[in-house]
């Protein structure tokens, strides 16, 4: 089912991303930080808001939702495990729901860590993953709520998703992210091609999201815990994959 998505820019580093699903004529908005980027791109269409997908309860995924739904009417659907956090909150949903936008499918996918109920919704047949705080183009989650070993698991379920799926998380960090990655990872030719690409659209002002999980899997460090490259540079040759992870989070926590 094809599916419009467009990416709206919020706060500092913020994304909120804009999908239309033009069969049905249903539009609905993924994590809005601000309500104002939302109304005034849906009045430039000249269409109405019907959903909006929270993914996690922290302000800047959220702060939009009661004024978008005051506005609009709009229906707000997230994870029963974090009703209580999630302004607005009509749809409780959990691991294995389909959340349907028109006639496109999202399937739920429970990806705690960085908050304990956060969720990613994967729309197969537009190959769309919103991922939100877990995975970063070139990075993760900071582990607020969750520890490593939860944090891995919720990547791995990601990484069963097939390479062409494309990746739409919560911010612009790819650039520190690239910054970071190069210290554990510093012979990858992926990786630093990856980076010079990142700086070239950043000084060009243009957006470094959606990357690709296949691009993801050949550069983004957090997901690569086994390659023995990164475990040589950690001097962590016999170490599990979930330690290998955790001190490669840990590192990126005091970058």
């Amino acid at each position: 089912m094809a599916l419009a998505i467009e990416i709206l820019p919020m706060l500092s580093d913020n994304y909120a991303y804009l999908l239309h699903e033009p069969e049905a004529g249903v539009t609905a908005v993924v994590d809005p930080a601000e309500a104002a980027p939302v109304t005034a791109r849906l009045a430039q269409q000249q269409r109405q808001l019907d959903l909006i997908l929270t993914t996690h309860h922290h302000g800047d995924h959220t702060a939009g939702n009661l004024a978008l739904k005051a506005a609009t009417g709009c229906r707000v659907i997230g994870a029963a495990a974090d009703r209580a956090r999630i302004p607005g909150l009509d749809q409780a949903v959990q691991e294995g729901e389909r959340v349907m936008v028109g006639k496109a499918a999202g399937e739920v996918m429970a990806t705690p860590g960085h908050t304990s109920g956060h969720i990613s919704y994967w729309f197969s047949e537009a190959k769309a993953l919103f991922c939100a705080d877990t995975l970063f183009s070139l990075g993760c989650g900071r582990l607020l709520e969750g520890d490593a070993r939860q944090m891995w698991a919720s990547l791995q379920k990601l990484l069963a998703l097939p390479d062409d799926a494309l990746v739409y998380c919560g911010h612009e960090y790819t650039e520190s992210n690239a910054r970071f990655a190069l210290t554990v990872d510093p012979d990858n030719p992926a990786l630093q091609a990856r980076a010079e690409e990142v700086h070239r659209l950043r000084a060009a002002g243009r957006p470094t999201i959606p990357t690709t999980l296949g691009l993801e899997r050949r550069t983004n460090p957090f997901l690569r815990p086994d390659d023995p490259g990164i475990r040589r540079t950690l001097g962590m040759t016999g170490a599990s994959d979930v330690e290998v992870f955790a001190e490669i989070r840990q590192r990126k926590d005091r970058f």
